[in-house]
């Protein structure tokens, strides 16, 4: 990685879709889900790449809308090519331009969805309106609180999943090491005492810890091969786990469908164009029913 004020020489460039809730929504819409994304695009090269690219997963552009004068948000990623491990700067643009209005003009879509999945690089106030409405609704409400950033606590009484990973949950309870927690359930159990009764820990490599009125333990990561890109594992992990969540599959059986989108997305490279297929994952999924010995409850 380069320091301050040093140019040093990379190994290759790639220009794709990304965000958050894009790829969380593509990893959905390749598991052959109805996906209705709600965001904003600028009008330039980026938002018609990303507009083209969602026709190609089926994807609705209803409710996606476009902003006159910025441009649309970017990422820039940086990976390490011995670590995979990856270094993130996003520039919100035309994103953080959405309203309001414009979540509750998108307010059918809302209220007859089987499940409303949002994250946060969104402004905070139509993130919020869009929790609302589900929540009013009667439409369960994931959160990925990523990136971390700071919430009035009353909405955490409107979401039925909270998914951070370790960072962003000593975020949002405001501690900065887990050199109080003795285990990863303490961690959980904060969390819930916000109010939301369903907590998935996303742990990377060592899987998920999920806690909820009638689960808690560790769900282990899948082993798919060699890791190539960590980039948008959290993403495929949000897009799995709410798809299973909107086929009324367990909170457990939820978390394992998870980790095994995430686990198939980080032997490729890129984010959204390296979200798995529904057959592909249905098969790993079914390899560990029939074939891998309980998790340990606790990490």
């Amino acid at each position: 990685m380069p320091k301050w004020g040093e140019t040093i020489l990379g190994i290759a460039f790639k220009l794709g879709p990304g965000g958050k809730g894009s790829n969380q929504a593509v990893a959905a819409a390749r598991l052959n889900s109805d996906v209705r994304l709600i965001t904003k695009l600028g009008r330039d090269a980026f938002g018609e790449m990303a507009k083209s690219f969602y026709r190609q997963q089926g994807m609705s552009l209803d409710s996606i809308y476009e902003d006159p004068e910025e441009g649309s948000g970017t990422a820039t990623i940086v990976v390490d090519d011995q670590t995979r491990e990856n270094a993130i700067v996003v520039v919100q643009g035309a994103c953080r331009c959405l309203t309001v209005s414009e979540v509750e003009a998108a307010r059918q879509e809302i209220v007859t969805s089987d499940i409303f999945l949002t994250q946060l690089e969104l402004p905070i106030p139509p993130t919020i309106r869009g929790i609302e409405i589900a929540h009013e609704a009667g439409v369960p409400v994931i959160l990925n609180p990523a990136p971390a950033l700071p919430l009035p606590k009353e909405i955490f009484q409107k979401v039925d999943y909270l998914t951070p990973n370790e960072s962003e949950a000593l975020g949002l309870i405001s501690e900065k090491s887990m050199s109080e927690f003795r285990d990863v359930e303490r961690l959980a159990d904060r969390l819930i005492a916000l109010g939301v009764p369903n907590v998935v820990l996303t742990l990377g490599e060592k899987g998920a810890f999920v806690k909820g009125p009638s689960v808690c333990r560790c769900i282990p990561a899948f082993q798919c091969g060699d890791v190539v890109e960590t980039t948008g594992a959290g993403d495929a992990f949000a897009g799995g786990f709410a798809v299973a969540l909107a086929e009324k599959k367990s909170l457990e059986a939820a978390t394992v469908y998870g980790c095994a989108v995430a686990g198939i997305s980080v032997t490729r490279p890129g984010t959204a164009p390296s979200m798995p297929t529904r057959e592909e994952v249905d098969l790993l999924v079914a390899s560990r029913t029939s074939n891998s010995p309980p998790s340990p409850r606790l990490v």
